[in-house]
């Protein structure tokens, strides 16, 4: 089992419960008359009709999509299948090398993918190549951070991540449970770079994790944090980012994000063809349309989550509206002062979640 939860496990859940239970984990249906199929092990985002329709409207295909939640869970669920079953796969960047070594991914001719596009930070070779062959790209990235209501509370006090351990907003705080972001951004918000975390940090870092604890109002997933922050029972989400407001943000104006002078966490999502694939070229068509201009504005604006597209150019195809909330312009600052998740090893990983037990038992 991957140590890494997938960012999509739970950022599926958002407000598109009900079109995701529609489709659920089964195709997007399309035209009876179309005459290839394409089989896609994805994350929620993949299963909006408004991303899905134009590619099987142009190649004249059937894109099936089982959605999953988490790595482990899609590692099982190719396991389970005949090779040859599943064609793309959508995947946390942090896992790509994982699944190549596993020998699921096929390598993709790197003059294939529009690489000079995208925003150089997320380029991530050291995730999505090994051994200089290319195996995946990455399609969208977002922030892990705090989210806020500005009408309630003091939008400069949440630029200094020291606010979510104070007394000052006690009782108004909701935390994302999820390890591995949170106990990033508290290490952050002491001056410890993720890449940098070690054994030696964790008591400085549970005993600021345990202080806001004691200040939080509650700890849960993303349904019932951002509910709480939607509905006013809480100012604050310690964890959020756009993922969880821009989605929200025509009816919900009052709902904000920022990055911290400290920093903050960023979350990057790959796309890949899988090895043993049967229609490779089909694939590879479909790589291509998801990071296309056109294919990256309805991907970072799906109905289930939104995020970053990795590719640049897709700005030219968003309206002005969805970049603010997305924050476009703010993307070069927001990205020199983000870093991606904690990679630690099996030690340091089973103290890391023994201390976030621990501060859930507060």
């Amino acid at each position: 089992m991957f140590r890494h939860v997938s960012t999509g496990k739970t950022r599926n859940k958002l407000l598109s419960g009900a079109a995701t239970f529609i489709l659920g984990a089964v195709a997007i249906a399309h035209s009876a008359q179309a005459t290839e199929e394409l089989n896609a092990l994805v994350w929620c985002d993949h299963t909006d009709p408004a991303l899905i329709e134009p590619f099987e409207k142009k190649y004249d295909v059937k894109v099936n999509l089982k959605e999953y939640e988490g790595t482990g869970a899609g590692l099982s669920i190719i396991e389970q299948s005949r090779p040859g079953d599943w064609d793309v796969f959508v995947i946390d960047g942090v896992d790509v090398h994982r699944a190549v070594e596993m020998d699921l991914l096929a390598e993709i001719p790197a003059d294939a993918l529009p690489t000079a596009d995208l925003f150089p930070e997320v380029v991530m070779a050291g995730n999505n190549t090994l051994d200089g062959k290319t195996y995946a790209v990455t399609e969208k990235f977002g922030y892990n951070t705090i989210s806020f209501d500005k009408t309630k509370v003091d939008p400069k006090d949440m630029e200094d991540m020291s606010v979510i351990w104070s007394d000052k907003y006690a009782g108004r705080i909701a935390v994302y449970d999820y390890y591995l972001p949170v106990i990033g951004l508290v290490g952050l918000g002491l001056g410890i770079d993720t890449a940098d975390l070690g054994a030696d940090d964790m008591d400085a870092i549970k005993e600021k994790l345990f202080a806001m604890k004691k200040v939080s109002k509650q700890v849960g997933e993303v349904v019932s944090s951002q509910t709480a922050l939607a509905t006013g029972e809480v100012d604050i989400l310690v964890g959020g980012g756009e993922w969880i407001t821009a989605v929200l943000s025509e009816d919900k104006p009052n709902l904000d994000w920022v990055i911290p002078k400290q920093g903050g966490l960023r979350w990057a999502q790959s796309i890949a063809v899988m090895k043993d694939s049967a229609k490779p070229d089909l694939a590879l068509k479909f790589v291509q349309y998801i990071m296309s201009p056109e294919g990256q504005a309805r991907l970072s604006t799906s109905s289930c989550f939104w995020g970053m597209p990795a590719n640049a150019k897709a700005g030219a195809n968003l309206s002005d509206a969805q970049k603010a909330a997305l924050r476009w312009d703010d993307q070069p600052a927001y990205l020199a002062n983000s870093q991606l998740y904690p990679i630690p090893d099996a030690d340091l990983d089973a103290q890391i979640q023994d201390a976030w037990v621990e501060m859930l038992q507060q």
